[in-house]
């Protein structure tokens, strides 16, 4: 799961600070629920948003103008500065593959493959897009180390919180009841409508037809049986709550994607 940083995407020229703030201020949502890890654990976690004219999506494979995509990056990379001078994400591949970071090059390090990243380093922000997948924030209560990890069903069957919680308890040395996790804004139970190869590959029930899952309940029970007692859960939906957030399937494959984030920020 660890291996040699991987060479920093080269940072364009930052808008000027005040727009890259007002970007950020309009476009991102500090969670409510978790602004109270910011006081317990000294994190930043949070979301971003469509933004007041609906197009601030951060995904990197969407087909978009480079030069557009990039633009809003920079708007989310200064207003996150100089908290946090190096970001890690990655092509997400729908599975379990988690890399741990130490502390990298200032920089937007962009790895290939990973749902899921951990850190014990302060100044380093990590991110997972999404757009009706889970971002699970995971936190060590005694600050030993954090994980954001990227599941959709087949994260979900294949065992991402599992091995969330088994890599960042290998980290910290700790054990699964001295975590924390909150379960970010995705698509509801009522929203998600499956064919029962999903629910069986997800749940392991038998069902007969088209069912309602909700990937947030499943992905919390996950934890409690792994030990973990200290579980929330974000009252939004990517999906009817569309104005806010993107939803693949609320747009029909629509390209929109938010980047969930969490990150011990560096001291000043």
């Amino acid at each position: 799961m660890s291996g040699p940083p991987d060479p920093a995407v080269p940072a364009p020229s930052a808008p000027p600070p005040a727009l890259a703030e007002e970007r950020v201020r309009e476009a991102s949502l500090p969670l409510a629920e978790l602004r109270a890890w910011r006081e317990r654990f000294g994190v930043v976690a949070g979301i971003t948003e469509r933004g007041p004219s609906g197009d601030f999506s951060l995904g990197l494979f969407s087909g978009e103008p480079a030069e557009t995509v990039t633009r809003r990056w920079q708007a989310f990379r200064a207003g996150m500065a100089p908290r946090f001078p190096a970001i890690v994400m990655a092509r997400q591949v729908h599975g379990t593959r988690i890399r741990r970071s130490a502390a990298v090059p200032t920089g937007w390090h962009v790895a290939d493959g990973f749902d899921g990243h951990l850190t014990a380093a302060a100044g380093l922000l990590l991110a997972v897009t999404v757009a009706d997948c889970v971002p699970i924030y995971l936190a060590d209560r005694r600050g030993r180390g954090l994980a954001l990890l990227h599941a959709g069903w087949r994260g979900t069957a294949e065992g991402m919180m599992e091995a969330g919680i088994g890599a960042l308890c290998d980290l910290t040395g700790g054990e699964p009841q001295d975590l924390a996790l909150h379960l970010g804004v995705s698509i509801c139970g009522r929203c998600y409508e499956v064919g029962p190869e999903v629910a069986w590959a997800v749940r392991g029930d038998g069902a007969h037809g088209p069912v309602r899952l909700d990937l947030r309940a499943e992905l919390a029970e996950r934890a409690r049986r792994l030990g973990v007692d200290e579980v929330s859960v974000s009252p939004f939906c990517s999906a009817h709550d569309g104005p806010r957030f993107f939803s693949h399937r609320a747009s029909r494959g629509g390209p929109g994607r938010m980047v969930a984030y969490l990150g011990r920020p560096r001291e000043a």
